[in-house]
């Protein structure tokens, strides 16, 4: 999170210049020439250009009002330019956090509008409303913030730093990317793996940082004179530092709570390694506490049905697995079982055809899949073809004896490629589908089963 946009109120006109001094200086560098940090002009809708100084006073810059008030929910600013006739608003000035450095925008509205996304623009904010403003350029206007989602992301946001500090502090894992959700955000570390077996340590570790009630400051420095950041800026210019107390300074321009014990809870859920690195699955503050409530909701409803306490979920969860596996390799010797007696009788049952073939077909109440142990036992029998189907399916598995000198897996892929189906097997097994009853017919048809009748 070494991007973004974030905090402190309505600031001195000599603080407002050096805010606005850091979107153009804050670039990185290629060789003579300085490419933006990100291009998100695309993302807004085609606009008209802002009035010229010879036409307007109102400046071309937005006054980015949360660099140092994260807290500043509403504020009063002046319309600069609007496009997407009236549903896209730029400002003199805004409290409004536009999606960056992994950070989710801001909600709320602006003149009673609800706003629908907030875009950076490297030197200006574009607000997209719900519907057209209907004011035109150089009016007054009010915004405000929807508070609980601005807290959450400054809870989510600080909780990040502690947790990517105490991981590359502690374990020596550094952090590659950060992603907020709406639900759950994940930071991934450079590291060859993250046990499960240690988040309870970790997780420990960062509640008893956020316990500590470290001050979280902003401050702006500098990059050539910036030291003891977390991870080097690769920019010029004068940087916007988020420092925890004895603890991280990383460049970031997010929102922030002003001590970690804001932050909340800490809850780590869950690694997964993805991409040579290892993901890691967290919330903070509300939403930790909300999580830990659904979770135990779904534990209990869970545990419920087999009289059993949440405590006792997994290793009762355990063993009926384990009974279940039991119980299915017990079926399945039944059914081959079973399969011995029902091949006779159908192969007793069906009488050859004038190639001397027993056509016999199966109805199974189940996945023709299910069939395969009778299949098997037939063709071992002599001079036989056998279809099975399933009635409101057009699923179908195909069997033949090596007797007769037909190739299941060829014959049957031949069949059902000519009517739209795919599938295929063995030479003496093969199954597949196709789209319709009549291309299931005309399978039939193509197989010898044309006269066939069901077991």
């Amino acid at each position: 999170d070494q991007s973004g946009d974030g905090a402190n109120g309505s600031a001195s006109n000599s603080t407002r210049n050096a805010v606005r001094r850091l979107r153009p200086h804050a670039r990185r560098k290629e060789g003579s020439r300085h490419i933006p940090q990100d291009t998100r002009a695309t993302r807004c809708a085609k606009r008209r250009p802002l009035p010229t100084a010879a036409d307007s006073p109102l400046p071309a810059v937005t006054d980015r009002l949360y660099y140092n008030d994260a807290r500043l929910l509403r504020f009063s600013a002046t319309i600069t330019a609007l496009a997407n006739e009236g549903r896209v608003v730029y400002l003199d000035r805004s409290a409004f956090y536009p999606t960056s450095g992994g950070q989710p925008h801001d909600l709320g509205t602006l003149a009673d509008v609800p706003i629908t996304d907030v875009v950076d623009e490297d030197e200006r904010i574009a607000h997209h409303l719900a519907e057209p403003i209907g004011l035109p350029v150089g009016a007054m206007v009010v915004g405000q913030i929807d508070a609980s989602r601005r807290y959450d992301h400054m809870q989510q946001h600080s909780g990040q730093h502690l947790l990517s500090a105490l991981l590359h502090d502690a374990y020596g894992w550094p952090t590659v990317s950060v992603h907020f959700g709406d639900e759950l955000s994940t930071l991934d570390v450079d590291a060859d793996d993250v046990p499960a077996a240690m988040l309870p340590e970790l997780e420990r570790r960062a509640n008893a940082l956020v316990v500590e009630n470290r001050p979280i400051t902003i401050s702006y420095e500098d990059a050539a004179t910036a030291e003891g950041l977390r991870k080097p800026s690769d920019r010029d210019g004068e940087l916007r530092i988020v420092t925890i107390e004895g603890l991280d300074r990383s460049a970031c321009g997010g929102t922030h709570v002003s001590h970690t014990a804001e932050i909340g809870a800490v809850l780590l859920r869950r690694t997964e390694k993805t991409k040579g690195q290892v993901r890691l699955e967290f919330v903070c503050g509300h939403r930790a506490v909300q999580r830990a409530r659904r979770d135990a909701d779904l534990l209990t409803r869970s545990a419920r049905p087999l009289s059993a306490s949440p405590n006792d979920l997994p290793a009762l969860v355990e063993s009926q697995q384990a009974r279940l596996l039991e119980l299915e390799r017990e079926r399945r010797k039944l059914l081959q079982q079973l399969a011995v007696f029902e091949a006779e009788t159908l192969w007793r049952g069906t009488n050859a055809d004038a190639e001397g073939i027993r056509r016999i077909v199966v109805t199974s109440s189940g996945p023709v899949k299910e069939m395969e142990p009778l299949v098997q036992q037939l063709v071992t029998h002599g001079a036989c073809a056998v279809l099975v189907t399933q009635p409101g399916s057009f699923a179908l598995l195909f069997g033949t004896a090596a007797d007769t000198n037909i190739d299941a897996g060829q014959t049957l892929r031949a069949a059902l490629q000519a009517q739209g189906g795919r599938g295929g097997g063995s030479s003496r097994i093969a199954q597949g589908s196709v789209p319709h009853a009549d291309a299931l017919q005309a399978v039939r048809t193509a197989l010898g089963f044309a006269s066939a009748s069901t077991d």
